[in-house]
């Protein structure tokens, strides 16, 4: 394509920019979601790490063994 000029036009820029801000809202939001759903599992996952710590020292008994001898 040598000695061949196109003429881009403020039209065509701002037609292509609006495009791409449309794709790239559209990605913030699916990303967004992910992430919410990321931290939801985060948080359960600690809190059932919280509560089964929790019941297991309240459950368990300490037995301590003397060696006789």
């Amino acid at each position: 394509m040598e000695g061949c000029q196109v003429r881009v036009e403020k039209a065509d820029l701002e037609a292509k920019l609006s495009e791409i801000q449309g794709l790239v809202d559209e990605t913030t939001q699916s990303a967004r979601g992910a992430v919410v759903v990321a931290v939801a599992v985060i948080l359960a996952i600690a809190l059932f790490f919280l509560l089964g710590k929790r019941r297991g020292k309240k459950g368990s008994a300490r037995v301590e063994v003397y060696r006789l001898g």
